[in-house]
Parts: structure tokens; sequence; C-alpha cells
């Protein structure tokens, strides 16, 4: 879990400065719960405050952050995110578009201009953004592979920074688990074009996504346990979150590095935690080096993400797009891992 996921946005606020007369159709909901809990209403178009501009939803890229925002789950996110019921009402990290209106004090961007990056509340026709929080979409970029790539690139750059893999690598052997899904996917992309050999776990399904992302070897996760092998990697970065740090110090290298995100499956109280705890105390007692990702939104991070996308080195795949009334299903499919890359909301 990162901290972009269910961070507060200021601009979310500014859905309380609206367009007079001006309507759109957005995914929301007043309680935590299940998907039944979220429907399509009409809500005014908000305004753009100072530093923000409005964006002309193209495309809005779902994530497991939405899923939490959805539950309230871990419990303990509540804090933040509103503990009886969510403060935010509308669904939706990552948003690619084009920009409708601006904001006093903005010379970045200009009507019409398309964008892409972080934007809470974007399974909606329109949405408030800070402006930055967001970069021009390349011209060869679709904006349903633009809205795929915030939060998953953010995530997969951290977990490759953290690994010391954030420039090209020599013999430096990497193992990825969730390779298949969005996330893992970014990080098999990244770290194969910087050099790395890449052993990604994903179900037999995914196999070929995996592959075509550059994945090196592919294990099936339900036919053999990589961790119970006799093979060892320099980095594990782990998504699937299936395996308690002990199993995979089993596996690491001497000197090797654990990388932990994801653990959607996990506790419902403090969610990743629970594996943040043994990983620290793994690295207080020097037996193994692991790390919690931290990601967070940031503009040096999301302009690489537009330049890597523009020069080809990330190739999101976008398996499925849904519209705002079939949001349920979409979050359904993605909390069920059903498709391979990455699914989108398109209004």
């Amino acid at each position: 879990m990162t901290a972009a996921r269910g961070a507060p946005d200021p601009a979310s606020d500014r859905n309380d400065a609206t367009r007079e007369g001006v309507t759109m159709r957005a995914v929301v909901q007043d309680h935590y719960g299940d998907v039944d809990v979220l429907r399509v209403d009409e809500r005014p178009v908000p305004e753009p405050g100072a530093g923000e501009v409005l964006v002309r939803v193209g495309a809005a890229g779902l994530n497991m952050a939405d899923w939490h925002l959805m539950t309230g789950k871990p419990y303990l996110a509540r804090l933040a995110l509103g503990l009886r019921r969510p403060r935010a009402t509308t669904r939706g990290e990552d948003v690619a578009g084009t920009v409708e209106a601006v904001g006093e004090g903005i010379d970045r961007f200009a009507v019409g201009d398309r964008v892409f990056g972080s934007a809470s509340a974007a399974f909606a026709e329109f949405v408030v953004a800070r402006a930055d929080r967001l970069v021009r979409t390349p011209a060869a970029v679709d904006d349903r592979v633009a809205a795929a790539s915030p939060m998953a690139g953010f995530t997969a750059l951290h977990a490759l920074r953290v690994a010391s893999i954030d420039a090209p690598v020599g013999d430096v052997r990497v193992l990825v688990t969730g390779a298949g899904g969005g996330v893992g996917g970014f990080v098999v992309q990244y770290a194969s074009a910087r050099g790395a050999h890449v052993t990604a776990v994903c179900s037999a399904a995914k196999a070929d996504a995996a592959r075509a992302f550059g994945a090196h070897e592919v294990v099936d996760y339900a036919s053999r346990d990589i961790t119970q092998g006799p093979e060892t990697w320099d980095v594990v970065i782990d998504f699937a979150g299936a395996r308690p740090v002990s199993a995979w110090r089993r596996v690491l290298a001497p000197g090797g590095h654990l990388v932990l995100g994801g653990g959607e499956g996990g506790n419902p109280i403090v969610g990743p935690l629970d594996r943040a705890l043994p990983g620290a105390l793994a690295t207080l007692t020097r037996a193994a080096r692991v790390t919690t990702l931290l990601a967070t939104t940031n503009l040096p991070d999301l302009e690489r993400i537009a330049a890597d996308l523009e020069s080809g080195v990330l190739r999101p795949l976008v398996a499925r797009a849904y519209g705002l009334d079939e949001v349920p299903l979409a979050i359904e499919d993605l909390r069920g891992a059903v498709h391979p890359g990455k699914l989108v909301v398109v209004p």
C-alpha cells in the first residue's frame, strides 16, 4: 500500500465550488462498503481554484486505492479518510483528459491541452486537479494508456529506486510477484529495460503478459512455490503479499533486498503494517534488508513517466475499459485480478 493511496488532496475540496447550472455524471458513495455503495449521480461541474485546472476526463485509471477508499479498509486508514463515512464521496485517483478551464495563477497549461496525472474524484465527466500533479500527455499516447500510468508508475519507480535499480544495472537478478498486474507489470518493464534479469511470478493466465512486459522467466505461483526452491535473487519485489517476510528471506542472495508492496488481502485493521513490522525487525537485526514501499505523488516522477511513455520504455497494457455505470464491475474485476495489466474507466 502506498502513501498516494487515499492521501488527502486539497483539490478534492474544490468540488464545493461549482459552475452554476452545469452538471456532470459522477460515481459517488455516501457510506463505506462493497461495490453496492457506488452509484452514478448528477453533480455540479466543479470550478477550479487558484493553482488548479478543470479537466474533461478522457479516461480514469483504476487502482487498489479505489477499493481501499470504497471499503474504508484497512480501518486504520479511516483516521484520514473519515471515521464513519468517507469525507471524499467520489472515487478515482488517476486521470487523463483535456483542460477545460484554468484557475488563477496557472501558466503551465491552457484550455485544450491534453494532460494526465493524479486527481481525486476522477470517476466523473469532469474533475478539478492541482496543476502540480499534472503533466502534458505525449501526442502519440492515448488517454486510456496515460490514465493507466500515474499511480502504478509512481510505485514502480519508487520500488526500483529503493532497490538501487534506478539506473542501468549489470548482472542483477530480480524477482517480481504480481508481475502480470498493473504495478508489477510496470516494475518488470522498468527493471528489464535497465538490464536486470527478471523472474516474474503470476498466474498462468497472465504469463504471456509478463513475458510481453520483458520478463526473462515466468513462474506460475499455483504450480510452484518459488520460496521453497534452491534459487536466490538479489532483489525480491513482492506485490502479491501472499508470503511472509521469513519465506522471502530464504530466497534472498547475500546482501539481497526485499521490497514489500501491496498485500491487499492483509490485516483488515492495520493493512500492510502486519508485514511491515516483521520487515523492520529483520532490517534492525541485520537478518535482511527489507523496505516497505511508501510511494507518493510527485511531479519529477510524473514527468519521467510521461517521457518513458513517449519513448516506449513504458508500454502499459490496458486490458479493459468500463463506463461509469460499470465501475462496480470494474472494481470487482480489479479485486479479483481477472485481467492482466491495467483497467480504466471511460466516462
